[in-house]
Parts: structure tokens; sequence; C-alpha cells
């Protein structure tokens, strides 16, 4: 009888899975046919990088504090205690003045906010339009569930934006004990750049609200020309992986790349460890501290490979790197997108390609001072024979792409 019961269980287990595996590969491809490749033009502006959460919220509230015909918003994570709720405040206040104020959260990294009713209330009653990004959906229950709008956008009055790797809650405020200080980059943007990320905001917007403004040319007011030149691409959940191949594949000199999550799948590890073989060198930074259980364990594997091929792997030990870039010779990355499978292949993400040589400087020197506060990972600390972490591994590695 006991032999039969487990018999049912590991049968019913074995169905639900296979019939998760089958809504995932129906949903993905029925995903890539509704999308296309962007390929926009150069655009040039004034950009202000921002590495700590205070900096960056005491800029930005001070902007959104100014503002005088709209705010719009995308964050995939917005959290109602402190930083948060002084964040809506704000908007509603607003609001109340007149100024047309849209919030968009992703589904998922803001779920708390979608089952408090009460505070869903408050925000309309005091004219904020919300929107929900990327709610789930049939047919492809499971795939659709798993899709999130990572990016984090901000268009203040047409003139200014901002995009990067902050949401708002208190860890980001260096106020969560196990994860401070939070490090990241997030951009501030003036001038052409920021007619971009208006039209990012709007197509997101419309595909949520189901309320097309992108011909309103009242949200896209005379810009100036900046001095930076750079591209944002925006990626949902398909060619981010091919556009990061591209990159690497014609370094020449240096690869670094920054991430709070490594785990880059077959294509681009076989693409490092090819520029490693041509004489690259590559250097990967990832934190010491993690906020998400298995994602050590899951880059793992990869490091091994690529630290006995010549590659440099340092964790940072000054609180929480949570910054998403790549310096590939002369082209920087900043945006939402970390080194992972989820970022390739699940999440909605928008990046920042600058190729300007002054700001390339800058960038470069923020990496090596993160650099300075890191320790080298060695092949022996991640090898060798620990029950619970190769257990980790296994599991990690079947999970790889969810995490």
């Amino acid at each position: 009888m006991i032999l039969f019961t487990v018999a049912v269980i590991l049968l019913v287990a074995f169905i639900f899975i296979f019939l998760l595996y089958i809504d995932y590969v129906f949903g993905r491809k029925s995903h890539l046919k509704s999308v296309s490749k962007t390929n926009p033009s150069h655009s040039f502006s004034t950009l202000s990088i921002f590495v700590d959460g205070p900096s960056l919220f005491d800029d930005y509230f001070a902007e959104l504090k100014q503002a005088k015909s709209h705010i719009h918003i995308l964050f995939y994570i917005v959290k109602d205690e402190g930083i948060g709720q002084d964040f809506l405040t704000i908007l509603k206040q607003k609001a109340r003045e007149g100024v047309e104020v849209r919030l968009l959260l992703d589904w998922a990294g803001s779920l708390p906010i979608i089952l408090n009713n009460k505070l869903k209330k408050d925000l309309k009653s005091h004219g904020i339009e919300l929107a929900f990004a990327n709610s789930p959906t049939f047919p492809f229950l499971f795939y659709n569930v798993q899709a999130r709008n990572h990016r984090k956008i901000s268009v203040i009055d047409g003139k200014f934006g901002y995009i990067g790797g902050f949401n708002v809650g208190p860890e980001y405020i260096n106020l969560d004990p196990k994860l401070t200080p939070w490090r990241d980059y997030h951009l501030k943007v003036t001038e052409e750049g920021v007619i971009d990320l208006q039209k990012s905001f709007l197509t997101d917007w419309n595909n949520a609200a189901k309320v097309n403004l992108l011909q309103n040319e009242a949200y896209f007011p005379a810009v100036s020309k900046g001095l930076i030149q750079h591209q944002f691409i925006t990626t949902d959940a398909a060619f981010l992986e091919e556009k990061y191949s591209e990159l690497i594949k014609n370094a020449k000199h240096s690869i670094e790349i920054g991430t709070p999550y490594f785990i880059p799948g077959p294509c681009l590890l076989n693409d490092l460890l090819d520029a490693i073989h041509r004489g690259v060198s590559v250097t990967i930074l990832i934190p010491y501290t993690t906020d998400h259980l298995l994602v050590k364990e899951a880059s793992y594997p990869y490091l091994r490979k690529l630290i006995k091929a010549g590659a440099e792997v340092y964790e940072y030990k000054n609180g929480f790197y949570h910054a998403k870039t790549m310096i590939a010779d002369d082209i920087a990355v900043i945006g939402t997108a970390n080194f992972d499978k989820r970022s390739f292949y699940l999440n909605y993400e928008i990046n920042c390609y600058i190729t300007d040589a002054s700001f390339h400087a800058q960038v470069r020197e923020i990496f090596k001072k993160d650099m300075s506060k890191s320790e080298r990972v060695a092949l022996k600390d991640i090898s060798g024979f620990n029950l619970i972490r190769q257990g980790k591994e296994i599991l990690a590695r079947s999970l790889s792409l969810f995490l």
C-alpha cells in the first residue's frame, strides 16, 4: 500500500512537471512570434551616474517635487514601507496639484501592492493612474507568470529620465542589516535620451493599461542634443543574449562584467571562454552576500570553467552588489538586465550602451573602485567535495532559468 501511494505521488508529480514544461515550451514559442528585434538610433544626452541609494533618491525626489506636467514611472518593486511610503506620498501630492501621474508596476515584483485594495483605492482617489505589467494570462499561464517587466524607468515632464538597478524600498537606502550598504548603478538622463525612455514607458503603459499615448506631443517636448553618445535598447525576453554575445565576440582587449546573478547559460559561457583563448582579459564581479537562495550555487559550474581558463572572478564584500554592467573594450553597458538566464529569456529589460570615451572611463573607474572592495575567488574556494554545496548545485541547475 505504501509503495502504491508513493508511486501515485511520483506519477502525479511527474505529470505536473511535464504539464509545466509543455506550458513553458509553447508559451515561449508563442511569445517569440510576437516580438521583434529593435535597433534604435543613437542619441546624445547628458548622463549622470549614481552608485548609492541615498544620493540617488535625494536627487530623484527633488526632481519629482518640481514636476509641472507629468510623471511617468515604471518600477519592478515598490514597497509600501519607509521610503516607499515617502515615494507614494510625493506622487499623491503631485497628482493633487494637477500633474499627470502614471505608475506602472510589475505584477510579480509589486504583488503586495496589488493585493492591497485599500492602498490602490487611495492612490486612485488622489488621481494617480495605476497599472500592472505582465499580469498572468491564459493560455500558457505558467510561462506568463514567469515573464516579468524588470525595467525601471522614470520620466519627468519629458525632460528628466532615470534608469538602472534601484527599486523603491528600505534596502535600497541601506536599511537592511544583511544587505547594507547596497551598491548599484543608476543613470540620470537629460536631453535626447529622455525621448527614448518616454517611448519605452508609453509602450509598456499601452500594453498594460490599454491606453495609447505614444502620439501625444505633450509628452515629447523639444529637447537639445547632449554630448554623450549612447543607445537605449529594450528587450522583451528575447535578443539580449544575442546582443551580449556580439559585444563579447567583438572584444579585443578586455571584458568586465558586474552582476548580482551570474548564470549565463552555455552560449555566453562559450563566448567568454573563446574570448579568453584569443587573449582577451575577462573579469567578473559578483556579490559575496546574496539576496536570493541558490543563485550563488547556480553560478559555480560556470565560474569554475572560466577560472580554469584564466578569468578573474571577484566577490564584493562591502555590502551587497546589485549593479548590472558590462564593459567590453570601449563600450560600457548600464541598465536593468542581470547576466543571467532570467534576464535573457524571461524578463523585459532596458540597457544603455555608451560609447563616449569620458563616460566610459568614469564607469570603469567606478568598477575598479568596487573591485578594490572585493576578494578574488580561487578555484579551490568553489571546488572539492562539499555535500551541502553540491546538493544545492544540483537543485540550482534544475531551477536556474527561474532564479
